[in-house]
């Protein structure tokens, strides 16, 4: 009796594992699959934030793609990680990566303009998140990629401001007033010389006319 009481307790440690292996891979399972479904993450790097916070949407070909999870702040840099929402979203590692401002509110949008056409047949299957795609020609899962400061109306601003500072400045003014009165002495020099020419050549044909007629 003690022997299948005890071949009893084995039998049920089996099968408390074998559940436990199950449930587990069903966890990996789903876990994985939650994953695919809410997309990747990758890291970008700028110079500055260029007004981009966390929210901030991250655009391909005029088409939102993701946003700003978070923002780190690094010694010489700002490290942005980014939510890309769709696997079979696949950013060539070729591509221009930059902040714009668009709308009347001067909104900063992250613009990923790919510079490379992805063939379909080699980038088709690629998994962002397996080895084999850090070797392919598309940004994978935890990649980190730069970006450049694109439009910006701060810079058009500044521009305008130091364009009306130039008209504040009086030598400008006078260095454009010599440039307007050097331009009239030439035309006048011009002029001169372009009535002088006409004179001439009405002098040179008479002389000739009168020759071609005291000859015939």
């Amino acid at each position: 009796m003690i022997k299948y009481t005890n071949l009893w307790k084995h039998i049920q440690s089996i099968i408390v594992l074998f559940i436990f292996i199950i449930l587990t891979v069903f966890l990996c399972f789903l876990i994985n699959m939650n994953v695919n479904k809410a997309g990747y993450s990758v890291f970008i790097e700028f110079k500055s934030a260029y007004g981009i916070r966390e929210g901030t949407s991250i655009r391909m070909r005029g088409v939102n793609i993701g946003y700003v999870k978070k923002i780190k702040i690094d010694l010489n840099s700002i490290l942005l990680l980014v939510s890309v929402k769709s696997t079979k979203i696949l950013i060539p590692k070729n591509s221009i990566v930059e902040t714009n401002q668009t709308g009347l509110l001067n909104e900063t949008v992250i613009d990923i303009v790919p510079l490379d056409l992805l063939k379909s047949n080699i980038v088709h299957g690629i998994n962002v998140f397996s080895q084999q795609c850090y070797t392919s020609s598309v940004v994978c899962h935890l990649n980190c990629i730069q970006g450049e400061r694109g439009l910006n109306y701060d810079d058009l601003v500044r521009a305008a401001t130091r364009i009306s500072q130039r008209f504040d400045d009086p030598g400008f003014f006078n260095i454009f007033y010599l440039f307007l009165q050097n331009s009239l002495d030439l035309s006048d020099d011009i002029l001169n010389i372009t009535f002088d020419t006409s004179n001439f050549i009405f002098i040179l044909y008479n002389f000739l006319k009168n020759i071609l007629l005291n000859y015939t």
